[in-house]
């Protein structure tokens, strides 16, 4: 009797040039996020437990899928000269801006053709998610939105059209939401501390996506000093709703911005939510997508929570 064939591994991208993408010592979104993550995932020996890749640099052209071009130039402009903001004042420009953010993208897209080749079938980059950045201008220390290229690029070369894309960072995920509104074969669900308390400022109940699009976005927006229980408790309507639509791929934006102790957020969640959502989200791509699901780091500024949350989200990809 011949043995089960040996599932591919769940791979991880790190690496100096994806650690880059950060806006300085000291700013919320500062370079050190990646080691502060990779430190804790090596303690624990997850770093064993996956197949490391080195981070990709995305073409300008594959940027371009979701991106216009007159903003693409902007950021290699800006990029040159590291002077000012590609926003109206959260997102710095600096020297190699564009080598920086193209990299997010070019991993992620790197991983996702991995996944469609059957290389793995489960990948986490940590420096990514970037879900602010909308097609035409940056936002929120997002430059690209490397989630959106993912779901153009998907769609124009895989073949792929039923996605799933899931987002539990106390931010709303406005950048990737609205680009998406009208799109009936993307299913969103976002998590997040309530709009009318937090940036954005949007992703209330009531927005449930446009024209033939209505019904296939789902916003659950959570109280400030919402915690695990809550989560527990809203957590079975996500899941009900992503598998209702049988997705081809999923794709989880897990910012850890959500966790109790984050300076710049008031939900009070802990790493156990990040788990329950990744393994729930992992039975689900087993179930209709291969068991195709991309883990996206997003958000966290506490660096012991996004090193304790994404740790668990990986944690859980490489248990399912």
């Amino acid at each position: 009797m011949n043995a089960p064939p040996i599932k591919p591994r769940v791979q991880l991208y790190i690496g100096p040039e994806l650690a880059r993408y950060g806006f300085g010592e000291g700013h919320p979104f500062g370079p050190d996020r990646m080691d502060a993550f990779f430190r804790e995932a090596v303690r624990l020996g997850l770093d064993r437990r996956v197949d490391i890749a080195v981070p990709v640099i995305a073409s300008r052209s594959g940027i371009e899928r979701f991106h216009t071009n007159d903003y693409v130039e902007r950021v290699i402009k800006q990029s040159a000269s590291g002077v000012g903001y590609l926003d109206y004042g959260d997102t710095p420009a600096f020297k190699g801006v564009y080598e920086a953010a193209a990299t997010v993208v070019g991993s992620v897209l790197a991983a996702a053709d991995g996944m469609i080749k059957g290389t793995h079938r489960r990948c986490f980059v940590p420096i990514a998610g970037l879900h602010h950045a909308r097609r035409d201008r940056a936002a929120g220390f997002c430059v690209f939105n490397d989630a959106g290229v993912l779901i153009e690029t998907l769609r124009a070369v895989h073949g792929i059209r039923r996605i799933a894309y899931v987002d539990i960072d106390a931010h709303h995920g406005d950048g990737l939401f609205y680009a998406f509104e009208e799109d009936a074969g993307l299913c969103i669900v976002d998590l997040h501390e309530d709009g009318a308390c937090l940036y954005p400022g949007t992703g209330f109940a009531y927005e449930t996506g446009s024209g033939e699009a209505v019904g296939s976005k789902l916003n659950l927006p959570l109280s400030p000093g919402a915690n695990d229980t809550d989560f527990a408790r809203i957590w079975p309507q996500a899941e009900r709703f992503v598998r209702d639509f049988q997705p081809e791929f999923i794709i989880l934006q897990c910012g850890a911005d959500s966790i109790a102790g984050d300076p710049i957020t008031d939900l009070r969640l802990s790493p156990q939510s990040h788990a329950q959502a990744a393994a729930s989200l992992c039975r689900i791509a087993d179930e209709f997508a291969q068991g195709r699901l991309i883990a996206l780091g997003g958000g966290g500024y506490n660096r012991k929570n996004l090193a304790d949350g994404w740790c668990a989200v990986l944690s859980a990809m490489i248990e399912s």
